[in-house]
């Protein structure tokens, strides 16, 4: 297809009409030209193709695990295979591109849509964002990166303004999209509904235009999220390329009149379908439709993925994985009514659903097996049915307690109104461990949730997450050891709400929410203040052990340009087989801004057999050492000592080493006369300058305190040098000629 021949013979009434959807779910075609339509699917779950519009019926699908199980894998290649699956789905069902994966950041654990995100992490996020956009994408079906960006509530999600300053925004809220932008190239990136800074995402120059497509390289097209644009020329303008949903004839309208009234410029809504021809030339070379879903296969893969995604939580006594029990009681209403997905557009009209029930019965050999409901799926208490589940408990050798929030608890639309489970599921709990000392929990739930009032109850805790379709046999395979569990938390677990630190933050106040935490989320604060947690981010129990050893890295001094070599031998030093995540984190001796005591870079998932060593090795770039300067507008890796940390979660730290980066891409410098000494001692260009005078003044206060050295000024010295600097112009001690700070900045300047 020659685009630009096509774009040449369209009308301006054919190139605005294009910018806005024709129906829920389609683009306008152009005909008279031979430009088809192109269809895209709610998801990334699975494909939620919806072909009657907002109210026809569903087509069956595979109902995958969500993502805030998926990124319970650390299994960047297991979600590439996931991506391609939904991709042969997409196929089947017509679609071109499914809109997914979710990639916010987990702000606050009260955020409805939890559930449809990776992490509280950007580097985490961004990889598994990343390797399903690789999977889908494979196959000639496009996705959907979104919400772009700080969709982090669904209180009053189409309108409040997220105000979060610039190294923030950078660091934490923008860095996984960056990521997958740049390693996986999704056709189509979707913007959020809230206001960013002030001004509507949908409409936001700085954030669709020079960050994602300028800064970033994004080639594209920038869809809305279905109802958020306030002001079509505005958002065209600002880069959002196509609006979704259509109809919207005036939208075309005032796009048509704006152009020939002068007030938008033709040149910018070429662009915008320059970019919308080419997914529609990328879309058209995979044919869609003629081919079946392999049923079985997708449904086994979506067990595979429950499976490793389960984080075993608690296990004492190794009561799991279930050996000599001859009668189970099976308690809660989930074991029967099973909790695998969320509400809102990700929901799935599944192929087929497992009963937790059924697949226990199919591995229990001759076991026997008793149910009770134990709670009803509302916030209404029954004592006669928490009464039922103990006595059966007490007659049985273990009891297995499936607790589910129930769907009134989180969901796309609002906010969770806590962490907790239902005050009858946490007095059935009480009860039944209470009675029955050999007990496990097993959660299905999309975020964290409180547990401190009845952890020490039971002997085992297993999180499963919103498991998908076939969740109900991966909980089976795990609690037999059929699947070794390997999942790890992919966001921290608090003892309570009032400890999480986006706490007296949320949800805002007069259309406004402050990330008054700044770049201090998840474990970035809990790590960095001691708050105690109840289960900290990376953790996760197995039925084995594994030992860490001889960690090296490729040189001890390195330069950013080289980047860093990391190391280490990983061991199975348990009896049966297993895999863990090694997780390797940075910790900063020092720098210009205040930094978290330490931040994930690398990560791998290792399979293991017993007494299995692998080596497992990670590179690091300068990226990995650096934070977001805001006087820079960009990311900085300063000069000096950092601590490489190789452990299980961010609170198991097995190993470690220090290296020094000897940082040569530094930016220009920011010094003005009203700097701070520190501030010309950290910044390289700056302290070639000052050094000479610096000289002359410690070798003038040498006279008085021979102490002092230029390798020993402590704080307090840096205070009073603040005041030669402040006070006497940087003026050297001596009899040679004045040179003020004035002078400095000049020469400085010229340099840099």
């Amino acid at each position: 297809m020659d685009l630009k021949s096509l774009l040449e013979r369209m009308t301006l009434e054919e190139k605005a009409a294009l910018c806005t959807g024709l129906t829920p779910w389609d683009t306008v075609p152009v005909e008279r030209l031979g430009l088809p339509s192109i269809i895209v699917s709610d998801g990334p779950h699975g494909v939620r193709r919806a072909p009657g519009g907002f109210s026809g019926d569903i087509v069956p699908a595979t109902c995958f695990p969500t993502a805030s199980a998926l990124a319970s894998t650390w299994d960047v290649e297991l979600v590439r295979e996931l991506g391609e699956a939904l991709a042969d789905e997409c196929i089947a069902l017509d679609v071109d591109i499914v809109l997914g994966p979710g990639t916010n950041m987990k702000r606050t654990p009260l955020c409805g849509r939890n559930f449809e995100y990776f992490s509280e992490d950007p580097h985490l996020a961004g990889r598994m964002a990343a390797s399903l956009i690789d999977g889908v994408q494979s196959k000639g079906v496009g996705t959907s990166l979104k919400h772009l960006a700080a969709n982090n509530q669904e209180e009053q999600r189409f309108t409040i303004d997220a105000q979060i300053d610039e190294r923030t925004l950078h660091e934490l809220y923008l860095a996984a999209f960056e990521y997958a932008v740049k390693e996986a190239k999704p056709w189509t990136v979707m913007c959020a509904y809230n206001r960013l800074n002030g001004t509507y995402a949908s409409q936001n120059h700085y954030l669709l235009t020079e960050v994602l497509k300028d800064r970033w390289g994004f080639e594209g097209v920038v869809v809305s999220d279905w109802g958020a644009v306030h002001d079509r020329v505005a958002a065209l303008a600002a880069g959002l390329d196509l609006e979704m949903p259509g109809p919207q004839p005036q939208r075309t309208r005032a796009i048509v009149e704006a152009v020939r009234s002068g007030d938008l410029d033709e040149a910018a809504l070429d662009e915008s379908v320059m970019r919308l021809l080419s997914i529609i030339d990328k879309a058209q070379q995979t044919p869609k439709g003629g081919v079946s879903i392999d049923i079985d296969a997708h449904h086994a893969l979506a067990r595979r993925i429950a499976a490793e995604a389960m984080v075993l939580l608690k296990n004492e006594g190794n009561l799991l994985p279930l050996h000599d029990a001859s009668r189970i009681a099976v308690i809660g209403v989930a074991a029967k009514e099973p909790y695998f997905q969320g509400g809102g557009s990700s929901h799935i009209n599944p192929t087929r659903v497992d009963s937790p029930f059924d697949e226990l019965q199919k591995l229990a050999g001759d076991a026997v097996l008793t149910y009770a409901p134990g709670y009803a799926m509302d916030d209404s208490s029954d004592p006669a049915l928490i009464e039922e589940a103990v006595a059966l408990a007490g007659e049985a050798d273990v009891a297995l307690l499936y607790v589910a929030l129930p769907p009134m608890k989180e969901s796309e639309g609002y906010d969770r109104p806590d962490i907790d489970l239902m005050d009858h599921q946490v007095a059935l709990i009480k009860a039944v461990a209470a009675r029955q000392p050999k007990s496990v929990v097993i959660l299905n739930n999309g975020s964290a949730v409180a547990m401190q009032d009845w952890i020490d109850g039971p002997a085992a805790v297993l999180e499963a997450w919103m498991m998908g379709q076939a969740g109900g046999g991966a909980i089976a395979d795990v609690l037999f050891g059929k699947v070794n569990p390997s999942g790890r938390l992919a966001e921290t677990f608090p003892i309570k709400l009032s400890d999480t630190p986006a706490y007296i933050n949320y949800p805002g106040d007069l259309g406004k929410v402050r990330y008054g935490e700044g770049v201090f989320i998840g474990y970035r604060y809990y790590d960095t203040t001691g708050t105690d947690v109840l289960f900290p981010f990376g953790y996760g129990l197995s039925y084995t052990t594994f030992a860490y050893g001889n960690l090296r890295v490729s040189a001890e001094t390195f330069k950013d340009v080289d980047g860093l070599t990391v190391s280490v031998d990983v061991t199975n030093s348990g009896a049966v087989a297993g895999k863990t995540a090694v997780q390797v984190y940075v910790h900063d001796h020092a720098a210009a801004v205040i930094r978290p005591d330490k931040e994930l870079r690398a990560f791998a998932k290792v399979a293991l057999a017993p007494g299995e060593t692998k080596t497992v090795s990670f590179a690091l770039d300068a990226r990995a050492f650096a934070y977001y300067h805001a006087g820079h507008h960009d990311f900085v890796a300063e000069s000096g000592a950092f601590d490489i940390l190789v452990g299980e979660s961010s609170a198991d730290i097995r190993l470690s080493a220090t290296v020094t980066l000897d940082a040569t891409q530094t930016p220009p410098t920011k010094i003005t006369r009203d700097s701070l000494f520190r501030d010309w001692r950290r910044d390289p260009q700056a302290y070639a300058v000052i050094e000479p005078i610096l000289l002359r003044i410690v070798d003038f206060a040498s006279k008085i305190d021979p102490s002092w050295t230029l390798e020993n000024i402590g704080w307090a010295d840096e205070l009073l040098l603040e005041s030669v600097f402040g006070f006497w112009g940087a003026q050297v001690l001596d009899d040679t000629p004045e040179q003020t700070v004035t002078d400095v900045l000049a020469q400085l300047h010229a340099e840099g």
